[in-house]
């Protein structure tokens, strides 16, 4: 359970920091303008390096996890509820 609350705090944190950021730069001087599309993009460039890393470590996880648990493996014993008569 920490885990996941960890998990959403750095997933919160990247994406509230970026829309403060965006909040509080106005310009306060004529003259100083945004160029949305480019914060956009930065933005989407951010959250699909947080999606890929994010979706390798689940393929990975899920990797490891079959590879482990295969009936084939050696080490693998029935579970108390699959029972031992086979």
């Amino acid at each position: 359970m920490k885990r996941m609350v960890g998990l959403f705090l750095v997933l919160s944190v990247l994406v509230v920091i970026p829309a403060l950021d965006l909040a509080f730069a106005q310009g306060d001087e004529p003259g100083e303008y945004l160029d949305r599309r480019v914060i956009i993009w930065n933005l989407f460039f951010r959250m699909m390096a947080v999606a890929f890393t994010v979706g390798a470590v689940v393929a990975g996880t899920m990797m490891w996890i079959v590879w482990r648990f295969r009936e084939s493996n050696p080490k693998a014993k029935p579970t108390a509820y699959e029972g031992t008569d086979w």
